[in-house]
């Protein structure tokens, strides 16, 4: 369902005059005056749609979590109101991967905000272009800001929202301005009170996290 976004190595489809090319970001889209651009995406696979957060931070789990969240909170709910269960399909490394502890307790802290049990299944290692935002969001996103240098956030925020296809995809991108900090360590006694619940097959890759329950204080 969500992944972040590989920011292009180069860019080639615009012509310049010769000897005159026009500085560009490339990699990691550090820009000194204002900070990292960082990408991550998620894509509604029923609704054909796309929601893109920006960061101006750290590419951390909490980060990756955080765009769930709003994506969430902007269009997820409005078009599934009676949802129960969130099933997430996730590259099994990275900000998301299968072994990141902030992750998992990123995504508990999630499922006890909206209510709901949280699914993920991870691809395998290796195999992150499997996964369907690959082929139904990022490829046309590459194909959009093709030849565009990338030299603002709020660029980089227009060509995400202006990509469309022929079969109705729709993108929605905004700036999430808050800090993550990295290194963010997480405790044993935080990872032993996720409420997990890991399935028979490869439940290293594929688990369940449900909300806590209630905790109610006696009346007296």
């Amino acid at each position: 369902m969500r992944r972040p976004l590989p920011p292009p190595s180069g860019c080639a489809g615009e012509s310049r005059p010769k000897g005159r090319p026009e500085p560009v970001r490339v990699h990691d889209f550090l820009i000194s005056e204002l900070g990292r651009a960082a990408p991550y995406g998620v894509y509604d696979i029923a609704g054909n749609a796309g929601w893109v957060s920006l960061g101006i931070d750290h590419d951390t789990a909490s980060f990756a979590v955080n765009a769930i969240r709003r994506w969430w909170h902007v269009m997820g709910r409005a078009r599934y109101p009676q949802a129960r269960q969130l099933v997430i399909t996730a590259d099994c490394g990275g900000s998301n991967g299968a072994r990141v502890r902030l992750w998992k307790r990123e995504l508990q802290a999630l499922a006890d905000e909206l209510g709901i049990v949280v699914t993920v299944c991870h691809l395998p290692p290796g195999t992150s272009k499997w996964n369907e935002i690959e082929h139904r969001l990022f490829s046309f996103i590459t194909q959009n800001w093709r030849g565009r240098p990338l030299v603002s956030y709020q660029t980089i925020v227009q060509l995400l929202a202006a990509t469309t296809t022929e079969a109705g995809l729709k993108v929605r991108c905004e700036i999430d301005p808050n800090s993550y900090p990295a290194g963010v360590e997480v405790t044993n006694a935080e990872m032993d009170a996720i409420n997990i619940q890991r399935h028979e097959f490869h439940g290293d890759w594929n688990y369940t996290i449900s909300p806590k329950p209630l905790v109610r204080s006696d009346s007296s």
